[in-house]
C-alpha cells in the first residue's frame, strides 16, 4: 500500500504560493491549465505537486530527461525555453560562431520543444538550423559538423519511456576541438550551461525571433551518402535480413541507407515500422529489456532471414539477433556486437585507436594486444568515448552502442552500424558462413569472454553508497578463488571500483541513468580444443561469480 502524505495548511500555503508564481512565468497555457487543475484538486493532490516542485530538472551531460509534465520538475515548454536560454548564453560567453542545428525525434511534444529552441536561438542573434521532420539522432550529430555548426540540440528521450521526452546538446568544432566536434558535451561545460540557466531572468524577458530555418533534404542525402561509404562496395551484398525501428524515427532511414550501400531492404516489423509515440508494441521500447525484440525474431522466422536488426527510438543504437537452429533465434549483446565489427574493421585494415568503455568486455583489448591496434579504455559514455583519440578509428560500449566512422561521426550511430553488421553478415553467407561461426573463430583464438551483470533497483538511494562502502571496506583478495591482482578504485573522479583476477573481472557503480547499483561481471575460459565445455564452465563461473559479488555488497541476486 503506498504511504499517506499529510500536508498541514502553512505547508500547503507554501506549495500553493510556488506554483502560482511558476504559473505566472509559464508560456504554456496547457501547463498553466494543468498546474491549476492540480491546484483545485488540493490537498488531494498534494503530493502530485509537490514532486513536481521537488526541484528543478537539471541539465547534465547527457541534457536534459524527464517526465513530460508543467512544473519545474518536468519536461515542458518553459523548461525548454530556460535550457534553450541557458545554451544560448554559453554559447555567447565561450565566442562561439556558428548557428545552432535542431533535430527532434516523433515523441509526444518533440515538435514543439524543437520549434521553442529555434526561436531562442534566433531571439539571441544566432541562426537556428531546423532539421526537415523527425529524424534519427545520429543525423542530427552529422549535421553539427557538417554545417560547421557552433552547436546541436536533439529533442529526444532515446529509449525512455513514451510518457518522457529529453534534450542532448552536441557541440561543433570550436567548442568541441578535433576530439569533441559532433560529439556530446562533457563537463564542465554541463554546470556551465546550468548556471547559464539559474542566472535567467523571468522566462517571460527572454528574446524570442523567429521559427528559424527548416533544413532540406540534402542534409539526411548527405548523411545517407556518408554511412553506405562505410560499406565496401565489392563486398558481397546478398543478404536476407528484417529489422524494427521500435515504433521510432529510425525505420526510413535505415531501409535508404541499406538500399544505398548495396544491400537488398530489410523487411520491417510492420507493427513498429511507423514512427508512434506511444510505443504501443512494447512495455518499454528499449531492444535490451526482455520481450522487446519478440516481433522481430517472430518475423525473421517467418522470412527465413539471415539476421535481424534493432534500432532504438532514435537509432543511434542497435541490437541484433541471429538464427541458431530449429527456428529459434539468440539476441547478441552488445560486447559480441562490439567485437564482432571491431574483429571487421581490424580485418579492414583500419587503423588507429580503438575504444570501449571500463564495464565492457575486456576481449577488445586482448585482441589489440595481439594484433598490434592502439586501445583506450574510458568511463562509460559516448561523450567520453568519442575523445578517446585523434586517430580513432572504433568504439563501441555493452550497451548497444557503436562508433564506426568517428571521421564523420563522432557519436554512436545504430544505422552505420547495422550497414556494418550486414556486411559482416553478408559475407558470412557467402562462405555459407554465420555470424555465430565468426564468434565461435574468434573464441578459439583468444578465449571464451562471457559476461553478465548483478543488478539491483533501490527506492533508498543511500542504499547504493552503503553497498559501495562496504566494497571499499571490505576489498576482496580472492573472486572465484583466484587472488585478485587489481583493485582500482576510480574516487574521486568517478564512483567506480573495479576488481581484477588473472580470469575474472568485476566492474562496480551507481548508475548513471536509473535507481540502481550495477555490478559488470567477466570471466575468460580458455577453449583448450573443447568449445562448447569452456562455454559451459564460463557462463558456471559468470553465476558463480554474481553470487559471490552479491554477498560482498550485501545484496540479494537472482
Amino acid at each position: 500500500m503506498e504511504p499517506v502524505h499529510t500536508h498541514d495548511a502553512t505547508d500547503l500555503d507554501a506549495l500553493r504560493a510556488e506554483v502560482l508564481q511558476w504559473i505566472t512565468d509559464d508560456p504554456d497555457k496547457d501547463s498553466r491549465d494543468e498546474l491549476y487543475r492540480l491546484l483545485d484538486g488540493l490537498p488531494a493532490t498534494a503530493a502530485e505537486l509537490s514532486d513536481r516542485f521537488a526541484g528543478r530538472l537539471r541539465f547534465g551531460t547527457a541534457g536534459l530527461r524527464g517526465p513530460l509534465r508543467a512544473g519545474p520538475n518536468g519536461m515542458n515548454l518553459a523548461v525548454v525555453r530556460a535550457a534553450a536560454a541557458g545554451l544560448a548564453s554559453w554559447l555567447d560567453a565561450n565566442g562561439a560562431e556558428g548557428p545552432v542545428v535542431i533535430g527532434y525525434d516523433a515523441r509526444h511534444r518533440s515538435r514543439d520543444f524543437a520549434v521553442e529552441t529555434a526561436r531562442v536561438v534566433t531571439g539571441s542573434g544566432r541562426r537556428a538550423l531546423v532539421m526537415p521532420g523527425p529524424l534519427p539522432t545520429p543525423v542530427t550529430a552529422f549535421a553539427v559538423t557538417r554545417l560547421d555548426a557552433a552547436a546541436a540540440v536533439q529533442v529526444t528521450a532515446s529509449h525512455n519511456p513514451p510518457q518522457d521526452n529529453g534534450y542532448k546538446v552536441y557541440l561543433g568544432r570550436g567548442l568541441g576541438g578535433d576530439l569533441g566536434a559532433g560529439a556530446q558535451i562533457i563537463p564542465p561545460a554541463d554546470t556551465q550551461i546550468e548556471a547559464a540557466i539559474e542566472a535567467l531572468g523571468p522566462l517571460s524577458e527572454i528574446p524570442l525571433g523567429d521559427e528559424g530555418e527548416t533544413l532540406d533534404e540534402s542534409i539526411v542525402d548527405q548523411y545517407l551518402a556518408a554511412v553506405a561509404s562505410v560499406v565496401d562496395p565489392d563486398d558481397p551484398k546478398r543478404l536476407a535480413a528484417v529489422a524494427t525501428p521500435m515504433h521510432g524515427v529510425g525505420g526510413a532511414t535505415l531501409v535508404r541507407a541499406m538500399e544505398r550501400a548495396g544491400f537488398p531492404a530489410p523487411t520491417l516489423v510492420p507493427e513498429q515500422a511507423d514512427p508512434d509515440p506511444d510505443f504501443p508494441t512494447v512495455a518499454f521500447p528499449n531492444p535490451e529489456e526482455p520481450g522487446a525484440i519478440d516481433l522481430l525474431t517472430a518475423l525473421a522466422v517467418d522470412e527465413g532471414a539471415d539476421v535481424a536488426i534493432a534500432l532504438d527510438p532514435d537509432a543511434d543504437r542497435c541490437s541484433v539477433a541471429i538464427p541458431v537452429g530449429d527456428g529459434t533465434w539468440r539476441q547478441l549483446s552488445g560486447n559480441e556486437v562490439g567485437v564482432l565489427l571491431a574483429d571487421h574493421w581490424m580485418r579492414k585494415g583500419h587503423h588507429g585507436t580503438y575504444a570501449t568503455t571500463i564495464v565492457s568486455t575486456t576481449q577488445l583489448k586482448a585482441m589489440c594486444d595481439k594484433r598490434g591496434f592502439g586501445y583506450e579504455e574510458t568511463l562509460t559514455g559516448f561523450k567520453w568515448l568519442a575523445r578517446a583519440g585523434a586517430d580513432l578509428a572504433f568504439a563501441f560500449e555493452e550497451a548497444l552502442g557503436y562508433c564506426v566512422a568517428p571521421g564523420f561521426l563522432r557519436d554512436k550511430d545504430g544505422i552505420s552500424a547495422a550497414l556494418v553488421v550486414s556486411e559482416i553478415a553478408a559475407g558470412q553467407a557467402a562462405r555459407f558462413a554465420t555470424l555465430q561461426d565468426r564468434l565461435d573463430e574468434l573464441a578459439e583464438e583468444f578465449g571464451v569472454f562471457e559476461t553478465g551483470q548483478l543488478s539491483v533497483r533501490v527506492e533508498d538511494l543511500s542504499e547504493i553508497g552503503a553497498c559501495m562502502k562496504r566494497l571499499r571496506a571490505h576489498q576482496p583478495t580472492t573472486l572465484l578463488d583466484e587472488p585478485v591482482v587489481d583493485y582500482h578504485d576510480r574516487l574521486p573522479d568517478a564512483d567506480v571500483v573495479t576488481v581484477t583476477t588473472a580470469n575474472a573481472r568485476v566492474v562496480a557503480r551507481p548508475s548513471g541513468t536509473e535507481p540502481k547499483l550495477k555490478a559488470y561481471l567477466e570471466v575468460r575460459e580458455d577453449v583448450g580444443g573443447d568449445l562448447t565445455g569452456a562455454r559451459e564452465r564460463a557462463r558456471a563461473s559468470v553465476q558463480a561469480l554474481r553470487a559471490e559479488v552479491a554477498a560482498i555488497l550485501g545484496v540479494p541476486h537472482y
